[in-house]
């Protein structure tokens, strides 16, 4: 793949990995994207996974021939960007590393050496020039990591954005939810706490001529680039995506998930432009996450459980809170058979996000759905939909 003339992708797939991070679902693989500038002098932008050296090594030979590059440019010290460092300065010891001073704090940690040979230490605004690429370092703390740069190449245009606008699947596998819905899922679990982060770095590249981004994972992006820009604004200030409600529910005995159910098909009789539900012990909890920043309205509903809330639901909203859930508007849903107090519990977890209203309907189903229930459920999808 080529980015331009004078830059090559030199990324690999990884199809054997089943949780990136140890955690998140990844059934279309993952990309670790690489990349390399071809000029007076050679930049390689960041390296990959451990497992896939060999792979990486070829391309970069390919792409560059007889000739050696001069620069590695670190951009995050994630293992699956900055696992093969050693490896290429034992392949060319001549070449600098590129870096930020903290990056090389990790790598000490991670190599036992920060390679004071090799080492070059670039801040805010600092400059490289290849000849006719000048790359513009611009830094990006705890996006999402405290050493992060991102580089501006002014010549062709390019922004190498580290793992910002990434995005979960391998670039060989067809994506038929389109670039969002990965991108969504992989951006509130892995970026998502850092918006305030994440919200300086759009600042600071704001005035930049931007035609290509090249990310860490995901596609390289190349047109319609104000759509990206402004779904990282909406994501990173913690905006609304899309009208709509979500519906996160556990249930033990089938009763929860019945009110659950019939709150749905009521939201939608009433015209609710898009209802999500979710069932939190047998669904995927990263994309009942991404559900939940999409959405504005998001509606919690589960048992009572050793006097709290049941596990999922626990789980779930304390995953929300440590991403930084806020502005939007939540409705509880509790069920008990004799002692129900959990959306007392719940109210308690979520009153620690920012710009929360809670619905004026709330409901408390004592075992089994009354009358009374179903005409409050009416009420409540009356108020959200």
């Amino acid at each position: 793949m080529n980015i331009s003339d004078t830059i090559k992708y030199i990324g690999v797939n990884d199809h054997e990995l089943d949780l990136f991070e140890g955690q998140y679902i990844v059934p279309n693989g993952m990309a670790y994207n690489s990349y390399v500038i071809l000029d007076d002098k050679i930049a390689v932008m960041d390296s990959v996974d451990a497992n896939f050296f060999d792979e990486w090594m070829s391309k970069l030979k390919e792409a560059i021939g007889t000739r050696k590059p001069d620069y590695l440019i670190v951009q995050h010290m994630e293992p699956d960007h900055s696992a093969n460092i050693a490896n290429f300065i034992k392949e060319f010891p001549e070449a600098k590393i590129v870096a930020s001073a903290m990056a090389f704090t990790i790598m000490k940690n991670f190599f036992g050496t920060d390679f004071p040979e090799n080492k070059m230490v670039v801040g805010e605004n600092a400059k490289l020039s290849l000849g006719k690429h000048e790359l513009t370092f611009v830094t990006a703390p705890m996006v999402h990591w405290p050493e992060v740069i991102v580089t501006y190449d002014s010549f062709d245009k390019v922004l190498f954005s580290a793992d910002g606008f990434g995005k979960f699947g391998a670039l060989d596998v067809e994506d038929d939810d389109g670039w969002a819905c990965e991108a969504r899922r992989y951006y509130f679990g892995i970026v998502g706490k850092y918006g305030i982060q994440v919200q300086a770095l759009l600042k600071k590249v704001a005035n930049l001529e931007i035609k290509t981004i090249c990310p860490l994972h995901g596609p390289v992006l190349n047109e319609n680039l104000k759509y990206y820009l402004d779904i990282y604004n909406t994501w990173s200030s913690y905006g609304v995506e899309a009208e709509g409600v979500m519906i996160a529910y556990t249930s033990v005995y089938g009763n929860t998930k019945k009110a659950a159910e019939i709150l749905a098909q009521k939201l939608v009789d009433k015209g609710c432009p898009k209802v999500a539900l979710n069932d939190l012990a047998r669904g995927d909890m990263a994309e009942v996450v991404e559900d939940a920043f999409k959405y504005g309205k998001v509606v919690f509903a589960t048992t009572t459980y050793n006097t709290e809330i049941f596990p999922f639901m626990r789980v779930f909203i304390d995953t929300l809170v440590e991403h930084n859930f806020q502005n939007r508007t939540v409705a509880l849903i509790e069920n008990g058979s004799w002692a129900p107090t959990a959306a007392k519990a719940m109210k308690a977890k979520l009153e620690k996000c920012k710009n929360l209203t809670f619905a004026n309907t709330s409901i408390t189903i004592k075992s089994a759905l009354t009358e009374d229930n179903v005409q409050q459920l009416d009420a409540l999808a009356e108020e959200l939909k």
